[in-house]
């Protein structure tokens, strides 16, 4: 069990980092250039890749930025001087190309976060940050030995912490400054 497990963890690090080490740098400029200029930030995924923007969103928040879930009661309206990051591994997930196709003719800026730029998702955004990572389409094990979108979600998560370290850095903002927003209600 030791052996296979030690086998695993290697695995999943190395198709992390492959996946990180393709990312372009202008794109990943222009999102943290959107995020520092914006005032309000709106995310939108489903399943898995949902939950990974979900904590993307905690972090930016952390940073201090006003964001909102799409979906959640408390979510306003976009308008056009907002940020709206839509995250899908397939680039195909109707909700949420359907919500980014929306906030982009509203005239919001939308990035999309996804495995496939040249998805349905990759062709409308106004940004598209691609991850070289299997979709849970995959079944030939061809970009991934994981199941299904796993390593995409995995990847999306250590994209936006990595982006978190950078912009917390870039912005000067200490531990005790993150923490002081941290929920306190727990």
């Amino acid at each position: 069990m030791q052996a296979i497990f030690t086998q695993a963890i290697g695995l999943v690090l190395a198709e992390n980092q492959r996946v990180l080490q393709t990312i372009t740098y202008p794109a990943v400029e222009q999102l943290v250039q959107k995020i520092t200029d914006v005032e309000r930030i709106f995310v939108i995924g489903e399943g898995r890749s949902g939950l990974a923007i979900r904590m993307a969103a905690m972090r930016l928040m952390h940073l201090g930025c006003q964001v909102y879930v799409v979906g959640e009661t408390t979510t306003p309206s976009i308008q056009t001087t907002d940020l709206f990051i839509a995250c899908s591994g397939s680039g195909s997930t109707e909700t949420v190309c359907a919500i980014a196709a929306k906030a982009k003719a509203i005239g919001a800026y939308v990035v999309g976060v996804t495995a496939d730029k040249q998805s349905s998702l990759g062709q409308l955004v106004d940004l598209p940050i691609e991850l070289a990572a299997a979709t849970k389409q995959d079944f030939e094990n061809v970009q991934s030995q994981q199941f299904a979108g796993s390593l995409f979600e995995q990847s999306t998560l250590l994209f936006f912490d990595t982006l978190f370290y950078v912009l917390s850095q870039m912005l000067n903002k200490n531990a005790h400054l993150l923490l002081a927003l941290h929920a306190n209600l727990e």
